[in-house]
């Protein structure tokens, strides 16, 4: 496995052409905005790009992939994975490419090294702040299409600039999209200003139906499957509403627990500056950042929430 820097990172797609962005299950603005945002920096050097179609992508982010996609990777590609911290995070159709894939740029703390060359920045708010960097080095100019993509991708990732993860260069970069896209309030609202009311009644649901232990400190909310469909929320009412629990007052960790199509259980972790939500997870089998990591588990609903009990026990969260 070969750690490359921005630099080098920039010197390995200059010297390549023909490729292939792959993105994770369950796309969220970040690893969407960063493929689109790759894409479209290497066709501004007349290198041909392309971001694979990722069945999960939702309504909300489309408009950032216009034009941009190709239902699957050819022999020729040269295959790039953005904001993908395992082989697990990969869509079940993207498995077989694993073997072919060069190069993965990520930005999580707890990853596993699954390409011949990577681009780590664990200390980086954003996927897409690390691409624009590398882009740079490169000598790319941002454009509207690309700057709605980087903002996509790192206001997303830092809840609008309000997570710890926010430095000073994730301003600087937003700072680099607004000189360029002069309508970022349009984009914000559809963000971030617009819930469904099944999200309202989804959010009401897990108030009423969540578990509080250490004295209201540690909040775990187990959603099955069927109260999804009941309720009719999609993919889009569910984005971040692992972050709702966390909001609540006096709750420094907030475990959220989905049960999946396939019967697995998806976890998500949210936490307080003073708990390491990657340590929990690391536990369970998975990773992410201090503030917000997460695991899948083959097991039923009640075997996961006892295993993300015991795994909050063993690092001394409970």
């Amino acid at each position: 496995m070969g750690n490359l820097n921005r630099t080098e990172t920039a010197k390995f797609l200059q010297e390549k052409d023909n490729f292939a962005i792959i993105t994770h299950r369950r796309p969220d603005g970040d690893t969407l905005g960063s493929a689109a945002l790759l894409c479209r920096g290497l066709r501004s050097f007349g290198k041909t790009a392309y971001v694979l179609e990722n069945p999960e992508v939702t309504p909300k982010y489309t408009f950032l992939l216009e034009e941009l996609t190709k239902p699957a990777a050819e022999e020729k590609d040269v295959l790039v994975c953005v904001d993908v911290a395992s082989v697990g995070m990969l869509p079940q159709g993207f498995l077989p490419l694993q073997e072919n894939l060069q190069l993965r740029i990520d930005h999580h703390k707890t990853a596993d090294s699954f390409a011949p060359f990577e681009l780590v920045e664990a200390e980086t708010a954003a996927c897409g702040e690390i691409v624009y960097g590398v882009l740079q080095e490169m000598g790319a100019e941002l454009d509207a299409p690309m700057a709605k993509a980087l903002y996509t991708a790192i206001s997303t990732d830092t809840g609008c600039f309000r997570y710890a993860n926010t430095t000073k260069d994730t301003f600087l970069a937003a700072a680099d999209c607004a000189k360029v896209e002069k309508d970022l309030r349009t984009l914000n609202y559809t963000l971030f200003d617009t819930v469904s009311l099944q999200r309202l009644r989804m959010q009401g649901w897990m108030t009423e139906n969540s578990q509080f232990l250490a004295d209201g400190k540690v909040c775990i909310c187990p959603i099955p499957l069927a109260v999804e469909k009941e309720i009719g929320v999609t993919e889009d009412d569910m984005e971040n509403i692992s972050g709702f629990p966390r909001t609540i007052l006096g709750v420094e960790v907030a475990a959220t627990l989905r049960q999946e199509k396939d019967g697995k259980v998806k976890i998500s972790v949210r936490t307080t500056q003073t708990v390491d939500a990657s340590a929990i997870c690391a536990k369970l089998g998975g990773g992410g950042h201090k503030g917000a990591a997460g695991a899948s588990m083959d097991a039923s609903m009640d075997q996961a929430v006892q295993a993300v009990v015991r795994a909050m026990k063993e690092t001394g969260i409970l």
